[in-house]
């Protein structure tokens, strides 16, 4: 694998050049993102894009929500097609009524403002996209990260909730016009090599050095078409965790033949650059080069070939541990080297499932090299999740699921759970790999503040079929000296047709919404103060933080519709003193607003106020609000949820400081809910957990696009002055936080 330094251009599809007469600017048009990002373009510029996509797409964590926030600010009709899925929180196993409560909700504003729902088990959220929605040309929005579908010629985006909010409201998805980056590829893979092989090869070459963070990865080259359709969709989704914005793929044959089988033709566009095509950096690989690959724990980027880890299971183990205390502390103990058993490591479970391993062809592989063998009676198990009830239906006429079934495996539906610690937790310090999307610490279930952990690698279906064929010693798929059978895929679109609703895109107004008694409105949220005294409640120095760590999935997702209740659990498993602090000082904001003593509420917040008089003594809690903030190093890695930054902004949360933001969709959630997105360079903080923050007149820095703001870190009644600031904003964003949040925008313009 090559990543080349600075921009190249691509010549006929299949020569790439560093120099070439034709300029940059102009040859930047000839790529397949610059086209559909035109298309779907409704400003002037393509410096400053404002889009309008195609469709959008929801799961049962995040549609009530933003269906919720639309309500507020005014919403009528689904103005595009809106699918409204339910994979997530399907299990209905925490809460009593409230998961199912969702679907009915769900299923009614369907009916009301002119959407689709897809009732729970029949597909996992981007499974039915790509069976269903996604065409060539389009553009779709999800409110989950991992909406890609770039492999069928739509560019596809995961972002929270407020950007799908705008969509409904008819406004409109702005950015600046992203760098391309081609995904150059040659060659063939090897058998036993699976599309998560590549994918994890690619994300460990490029995430830690942000070679592709929020750019568009094109996928071209002679390679192409050395890959059937579902292991160029099974590469595609797992874009998500190199850190990129979106990606698309150059079109062929396959792709019309892909379309064709799912009934939609006429959705087929040829997508392919032009003769003369430049794109801002480039990855080239040789897919015959690529080996089975495992991404041990506790992030996707954590990556080896399988044959290192068992050249030096010890070393690389030890590596993982580190990471564990460094993640973990001495919370709970981590041992995985007890794990090897005659230099090899045998692992506990494991797992193919979800929309990136779930794939027909992924499940047809690893029964291949299941057939005729056996997983053992011990501790290792193994479950197979079909990503739709049409690839399930499909299984179970070829006879693959038989086969699974006869080695040992469990059969389960169509559900997202195992992605997010809501289904197949595995057991205290067990091992397991699974062909899923992530593998951050406790995605899996466990509960570190209950002194639990398990451990989660990313692997492709081959090479745990293969290992499961061992008994759970770690085996790589090339170790497969069998044949691949490769049956058809015949799709049987009826059972879409008996069990979804469609509305054809037509709202019924008349009908009733049902609101279960666990969804709730969106709590007051003021407007930007002229100043703000922040209190840190906490701060977090791992090298990267993601969402998981910030709100928990698994067990809390069911109370999504809750947002009190939700809030209660945010940073639970990180920092689980966080969310008492921030109540704290909320009280003292209440106690402000009410024109109460703000001191006899908190008097340490009328005491920090105290020592910056000196240098601001105009400030006063007539002018200043009263929150808090939070530190992290790269916060916002991993899922979109917005839920992320709402639990904070429900407790008083106005700001994060981070020396970077993991994600642009993260730093986005922020400013959508009416929050500071501050950056301080990276070394030594002017400030400490517990200190407080004075930020002076930042209402007006806000609005005149101050580069600079200037605040004041108080501790034991001693200021000192620092600098932050606040990176590229646009006009509404600025005017977002200036209303204290989406919704007061929309209530305000």
């Amino acid at each position: 694998m090559k990543l080349h330094d600075g921009g190249v251009y691509l010549l006929g599809g299949t020569e790439l050049v560093k120099e070439c007469p034709v300029p940059a600017d102009e040859a930047r048009k000839g790529t397949i993102a610059y086209g559909i990002l035109r298309d779907h373009n409704t400003g002037g510029s393509m410096e400053d894009l404002r889009i309008r996509f195609d469709a959008l797409i929801s799961h049962d964590i995040t549609y009530v929500g933003i269906i919720q926030t639309a309500r507020a600010s005014g919403l009528t009709r689904f103005p595009v097609p809106y699918v409204l899925t339910n994979c997530h929180n399907s299990l209905c196993a925490v809460g009593g009524t409230i998961n199912e409560d969702d679907h009915v909700f769900g299923l009614t504003a369907a009916r009301k403002y002119g959407g689709v729902y897809v009732p729970p088990m029949q597909a996992v959220i981007h499974q039915y996209a790509r069976e269903m929605l996604a065409g060539g040309g389009k553009m779709i929005l999800g409110s989950d990260s991992h909406t890609r579908y770039g492999a069928i010629g739509t560019m596809a985006m995961g972002e929270g909730g407020p950007e799908l909010v705008k969509q409904l409201l008819c406004r409109t998805y702005d950015i600046k016009m992203p760098e391309i980056v081609a995904v150059y590829l040659t060659g063939a893979p090897q058998p036993g090599v699976g599309p998560q092989d590549v994918m994890l090869a690619i994300i460990g070459a490029v995430f830690k050095n942000g070679y592709v963070k929020n750019k568009v990865m094109e996928f071209v080259g002679p390679g192409v078409k050395n890959l059937s359709m579902d292991f160029r969709i099974g590469v595609d989704v797992m874009t998500t965790e190199s850190t990129c914005l979106s990606s698309i793929w150059q079109t062929d044959e396959k792709t019309e033949e892909y379309l064709r089988i799912h009934g939609r033709a006429e959705d087929y566009r040829s997508l392919s650059p032009a003769d003369t095509a430049y794109y801002d950096g480039c990855i080239e690989l040789d897919l015959s080069a690529v080996k089975p690959m495992i991404a041990m724990p506790y992030h996707p980027s954590c990556v080896y070939t399988i044959d290192e880890v068992n050249a030096d299971p010890y070393g690389i183990l030890e590596e993982t541990e580190e990471r564990a205390r460094i993640s973990f502390g001495d919370k709970v103990s981590v041992d995985l080297k007890s794990k090897v058993r005659d230099g090899r490591l045998v692992v506990d479970q494991g797992i193919i499932a979800g929309c990136a391993g779930g794939g027909f062809e992924n499940i047809c592989d690893a029964a291949d090299i299941l057939r005729g063998r056996s997983i053992g009676s011990g501790i290792f198990s193994l479950s197979v999740y079909p990503a739709s009830m049409p690839v399930y239906r499909e299984l179970m006429k070829n006879g693959v699921l038989g086969d699974l079934i006869d080695a040992g495996a469990v059969i389960k539906p169509a559900f997202c759970g195992p992605c997010f610690g809501a289904g197949d937790t595995p057991a205290n310090n067990a091992f397991s790999i699974r062909h899923s999307t992530r593998n951050f610490p406790n995605r899996e279930g466990s509960k570190v503040q209950e002194g639990q952990i398990s451990s989660v690698a990313l692997m492709d279906a081959r090479s745990i079929a293969a290992t499961a064929a061992n008994g759970g010693r770690l085996t790589s798929a090339a170790d497969y000296a069998g044949s691949y059978s490769h049956p058809q895929y015949f799709f049987d679109a009826k059972i879409y047709e008996t069990r979804v609703f469609d509305s054809k895109g037509v709202p019924d107004p008349s009908a009733d919404l049902i609101l279960g008694p666990n969804i709730k409105d969106w709590p007051k949220m003021t407007e930007l103060p002229e100043n703000l005294l922040l209190k840190v409640v906490s701060e977090i120095h791992d090298p990267v933080t993601t969402t998981d760590e910030l709100i928990p999935s698994g067990e809390t997702s069911s109370y999504r519709s809750n947002p009190l209740k939700l809030a209660s659990f945010a940073l639970s498993r990180k920092d689980p003193a966080y969310v008492g602090r921030a109540l704290e000082v909320q009280k003292a904001e209440t106690a402000r607003e009410k024109g109460d003593d703000v001191g006899a509420a908190l008097p340490e917040a009328a005491a920090a106020l105290e020592a910056v008089r000196a240098s601001c003594p105009e400030a006063s809690f007539e002018n200043t609000g009263i929150g808090s903030t939070i530190f992290a190093v790269k916060p916002g890695d991993g899922s979109a949820r917005e839920q992320a930054a709402s639990c904070q902004k429900v407790l008083g949360g106005w700001a994060n400081i981070a020396n970077e933001y993991a994600t642009k969709r993260y730093r986005s959630n922020l400013i959508n809910w009416g929050m500071l997105p501050f950056l301080i360079p990276a070394g030594d903080l002017p400030f400490a957990n517990g200190d407080w923050i004075f930020v002076p007149g930042i209402r007006k820095a806000v609005a005149d696009k101050a580069e600079r703001i200037p605040a004041c870190a108080v501790r034991n009644g001693s200021p000192r002055e620092f600098t932050l600031a606040l990176g590229d904003l646009t006009d509404d964003e600025r005017q977002i936080i200036g209303d204290g949040c989406l919704i007061n925008y929309y209530r305000n313009h």
